[in-house]
Formats: C-alpha cells, structure tokens, sequence
C-alpha cells in the first residue's frame, strides 16, 4: 500500500469516480452530511477495507484511523475475535424479531457497568433520544425538555433547535423541515451556565419533562463539564420533579469503561434518571440503546403506557458484535488507549506551538479534540471561534501523509486498541507538516 500523494483529487480517481456516480442517486453524494468533506473542502475518500487501525481507500492508500467509525472502534476494525463471533450470529440467522439471547446477554453488560437499571434495544442514538423524550414526557405528564447548544442528540425534530434571545427563551428550529411546533417546547440554554438553568428551571420548572445534554459534549468538539455540573444538573432536576438525560451515544463505554459516568458520577455519588447509549455498544453494528430507573423505564410498552417498537431492535448479529466488543473492552484496553492518545495530544501541542498556531487540546477520558483558537473552549461560542480555515489546511496535511483525521473543526478525535506504535509514529511525523500548513492558512488570510 502507498500513502496518497496530494491534497488535490489528482491521486484519487477512484473517490472521484465514485463520488460523481454517488452525487447522482444520493443527496450530496453521502448517507450522512459531515462525510461529504464540505468542512474542509476536497473529495471524500471511499473506503475499501480496514483492519486494526488502518482504512485502505478506493485508490489503495492507507490511512492511519482516527476517527473510527466516530468512536465505535474501540478493539480497531475487523478485530478476529469479534469477526469470529459475528460470523457465527450471521451463520445462525440475520433477524428474528423475537427475543434472543445475546440481546438478553448485552442488556446484562451494560447494566453491570452503568447505574441503569433496565435498559431497551433500538438502532440508532437518534431513536434512543427520541425514546427517551417521549418517555420522560410520559412519566412526568410535562412536555417541556431542556437541552444546551452546541449538543447534538441525533436528528429528532425536537432537538434539532437553536436558543432564543435570552437565558430562558424556548427555541426556534435550527433547520428546514422541522415545525416550529415541534421545537416549541423546547428550551434551550448555553453549555455550561448554571445560572441559566436555574432562571429556566425557576420560570418553567412545573412544565419541564426532561432535561437532556451530552454526559460530555462531543460534537462541538471534545468539552469535559466542570467538575460538579452534572451534579448540579441532576440535583436540580430532581428538586424540580424533572428526568435528568445523560446522552451517552457518543461517550458511553468510549470515555472510560463506565462511559462519562464513571468519570464523574461514579465519582460525586449522582446517577441520572435515563441514559442513551450507542457506538461502542454496537461493535460497529447499528444498535443503540436506553436506560434507567426500573420505575420509569417500566411505563414502557408492553409494561406500560408510553409505546415504543422497532423490527431490527437488539438485532441477533449487532447484540452479538456488541457484546463481543464489552466483553474486550478491559482495563488494559482502555489504558492503552489513554497512553496512545496523551502521546498525539503532546505532539500536536508540540507541532502547533512550533508553527506558531493558536490552539488548545481538550480531552475527557479517552476522547480529544484540537481546538485552533486560544483556549479554553467551555461552550459553542467559544467552540465557534476556532479557524476552520487553517484546519482545512491542517486535515489535508494530514491527509496527503497518510492520517484520516475528522473532516471536521468540530468533532471528537478517537483512537482504538489496535493503534500500535507503527500507526502512532505515522501519526507523529505527519503532525510537523500539517501544523506549518495551517499556519501558512492563516498568515494566507492575514494578508
């Protein structure tokens, strides 16, 4: 395998030729926007293969992962143990729609590493999210749900909202296609702000469901809550007779063995009412997942009132890659990726200090991202400010030596077990080049 050659598409007719043909009976060419490369410009790469911590793409270039399937690979791609026990779920059957033991298997797991105390299957973490509204709306008898900009709880209309003007305004929507009525009752407030949460808790607390936000946001880029926030929500919450939401789609069994949970509420002696999980839990299948309380999680149907289905849910082949995924994901593996990712944390701190380019690396467990802007980033103001320009520059760089980075500003970093020390050296001396080419981006633009 070679390393792709230049930042431009001359050494990819193979993306191109695929993404031409894709464009014309797919929107944007992509089953999901931030694929498209529209962030940092350029063709997105197709992906042929991977395996460990390698992607090898439609022209034979191999590329170091970073992204990971945006954090599922956490054993690295088609890890032989995991491939062995999926073969042998597909060779027994693809789908049942009926109760299967490596469902049952899983809901076991992940209840033995988080405060959950029932949890249901679904195959997405945007229906996990949409379940959990819903649910919480229909254990409380309330309808207003609180969430903060700047999180992203999967494309559910309610969600998909951007603030008012003020501290407590409820939210207008952020996107085409979603009804003002359906983000209408819904608040939203800046990451971060306690005392917006208790000017909205005092003016509308009666009302409010739910309040849901990332356990740890991910999808401004990586921004770890102040030691004590999520308590606070939970407290207050619980004071106002409110569901407390953590969304673990993105953090859950990925920050560390317990999720974001086990970096903080495990820690501070707090559990919140309803969890979403997803990624990790699916071993690189389309499964998710959402929990809690036994007393709430018992209004759903066929227990209770508040109805939710699904055909593929806890799918025999995705519970099986999932639990196959959980039962590896030990102590030492978590460790290792810790290490590996204080490594590239230190050396794009070295690169991008030698160019000369404002930055800042902000992490929780084993999740990071590199913000270019001064530092620090605690909300999506501050994560707004970062030159997404000069990381164009920087993603190509990277690119063009060998390193598939997130085509994204705003997007979490990940690394997986299979990340050895011949990737990670990759990784290392790609980082050099890529910081000057974001410093000549904005010196480019200073001109």
């Amino acid at each position: 395998m070679t390393s792709p050659a230049a930042g431009d598409d001359a050494g990819n007719p193979g993306s191109r030729a695929l993404f031409d043909r894709a464009r014309a009976v797919i929107p944007g060419g992509v089953s999901s926007p931030v694929r498209a490369f529209n962030a940092v410009g350029g063709t997105p790469r197709f992906i042929r293969s991977a395996q460990g911590a390698w992607l090898t793409d439609a022209d034979g270039h191999e590329l170091v992962d970073l992204v990971c399937s945006w954090g599922p690979m956490l054993l690295g791609h088609a890890h032989p143990e995991v491939l062995a026990e999926v073969q042998a779920a597909v060779g027994r059957g693809t789908s049942y729609g009926a109760p299967t033991e490596p469902e049952l298997e899983l809901g076991e797991e992940i209840v033995a590493r988080t405060p959950v105390e029932r949890v249901r299957f679904v195959s997405s973490g945007t229906e996990a999210t949409m379940s959990v509204v819903r649910l919480a709306r229909g254990f409380t008898g309330r309808d207003v749900v609180v969430k903060f900009a700047g999180c992203y709880h999967g494309h559910v209309d309610a969600l998909l909202a951007s603030a008012g003007s003020g501290l407590a305004t409820f939210a207008v929507p952020g996107t085409p296609g979603v009804p003002a009525s359906s983000t209408a009752l819904t608040l939203v407030l800046p990451y971060g702000d306690r005392a917006a949460v208790t000017a909205a808790f005092a003016e509308h607390g009666e009302r409010i469901a739910c309040l849901v936000t990332e356990a740890a946001p991910g999808n401004m880029g990586v921004i770890a809550p102040e030691p004590g926030f999520n308590a606070f929500l939970a407290e207050t919450c619980r004071a106002h007779g409110a569901l407390f939401v953590t969304d673990e789609v993105m953090t859950g069994f990925r920050a560390s063995r317990q999720g974001q949970w086990g970096l903080d509420g495990a820690v501070e002696g707090w559990v919140p009412d309803l969890m979403t999980f997803g990624k990790v839990m699916g071993g690189g299948f389309p499964a998710a997942a959402f929990g809690g309380r036994a007393d709430v999680m018992s209004m759903l149907a066929p227990e209770g009132p508040v109805y939710q289905a699904g055909t593929l849910s806890g799918n025999p082949v995705a519970t099986t890659a999932g639990l196959a995924t959980l039962r590896r994901a030990t102590d030492e593996v978590y460790a290792h990726l810790h290490a590996v990712g204080e490594t590239i944390k230190a050396a794009t701190t070295a690169a991008l200090d030698a160019a000369g380019v404002a930055h800042v690396v902000q992490s929780t467990g084993t999740m990071f991202s590199v913000f270019l802007c001064e530092g620090p980033v605690r909300d999506f103001d501050d994560a707004s400010r970062t030159d997404q320009a000069a990381y164009a520059a920087f993603f190509h760089a990277m690119l063009d030596a060998g390193v598939y980075l997130p085509p994204s500003a705003f997007e979490a970093w990940f690394v997986s077990a299979a990340h050895d020390e011949r990737a990670v050296q990759v990784v290392l001396d790609a980082l050099p080049g890529a910081a000057r080419a974001a410093a000549g981006a904005q010196q480019g633009a200073a001109r």
